[in-house]
């Protein structure tokens, strides 16, 4: 049975289509503009999804290299603190040699008086601090590890203090002052083995029969210099990782969005065409009015 077609609904299909074409329009205009292939999460669910798990995996990312920047400025203070401890235990174990040599007692005073000030040196340096935090506090970076006024080192904290610059990775950032100037025990450590050199030269003895004892902290400051070393070129390499990640995911989010320009004028230059064709193509199926026949 044939479907009789009136006038009314000639127009409908036309402006139907003709709103369709232009939103058509709209969209493409829109993605030329904004340059990106949706502008709202209802265009492409699909999309819009992955974009977000992107947005998210670069916000942990930037957070992780944040981390990251932490650890290595808290380790590079700690490794340049560590190599002036070495620094300072050369010097003494120098100092003891050349206590060995015939000298009277002002050589001996004159090298105690150094030791003296190489000790106190080394009071400064446990008490180095970054950021307003003592690095060889373990996780207690509020108090100062060394008392100038008893001349100990009184922290004994043995606690980590760990970032995580991975996910699931922590690693410990700090070097245990305990660890350090502890060593073997409380009472008998670096400061004391300084102690016990200058108290020697003043009462006009050389100091070379400590010389076991200060090889055995230099051997500390050694090991614990190369653990350190270890951790910050594992951090080093995390840290190309993390800048790898992020090239990778700006990468996948710029192809799961942006939209491809030339691909976007060519279609809106087809079907801006369209359009003329269709406003052309509407014009005639339009019913004549009377004044189209007084004319």
């Amino acid at each position: 049975m044939a479907v009789r077609i009136t006038q009314n609904m000639l127009n409908n299909n036309m402006m139907r289509n003709l709103n369709n074409s232009m939103g058509k329009m709209d969209k493409l205009q829109e993605q030329a503009s904004s340059g990106r292939k949706i502008s709202r999460p209802s265009d492409d669910p699909v999309v819009a999804t992955r974009g977000m798990f992107y947005r998210s995996s670069l916000i942990e990312n930037d957070q992780f290299q944040r981390n990251v920047n932490e650890a290595s400025a808290w380790m590079d203070t700690t490794d340049q603190a560590m190599d002036d401890v070495n620094t300072i235990i050369h010097r003494v174990k120098e100092l003891v040699i050349q206590s060995g040599s015939t000298m009277n007692q002002d050589g001996y005073n004159a090298i105690a008086a150094e030791i003296d000030q190489l000790k106190e040196h080394l009071g400064n340096i446990a008490n180095q601090s970054l950021g307003g935090k003592y690095i060889f506090a373990g996780n207690d970076t509020s108090h100062p590890p060394f008392d100038f006024a008893t001349d100990t080192f009184t922290n004994q904290n043995s606690n980590d203090i760990t970032l995580e610059v991975n996910k699931g990775i922590y690693l410990p950032i700090n070097v245990k002052g305990v660890e350090v100037f502890s060593v073997p025990s409380t009472t008998d450590n670096i400061f004391q083995v300084l102690s016990d050199v200058s108290a020697q030269l003043r009462a006009g003895n050389n100091a070379t029969s400590l010389i076991p004892k200060v090889d055995e902290q230099l051997s500390n400051v050694l090991a614990i210099r190369a653990s350190l070393g270890a951790r910050v070129n594992r951090m080093e390499l995390i840290e190309e990782r993390l800048g790898a990640e992020e090239l990778n995911l700006n990468k996948l989010m710029s192809d799961n969005e942006d939209a491809d320009m030339a691909e976007v004028i060519t279609d809106l230059k087809m079907q801006e065409n369209v359009h003329k064709s269709a406003l052309g193509v509407g014009a005639r199926i339009i019913q004549p009015s009377l004044l189209d026949f007084l004319r």
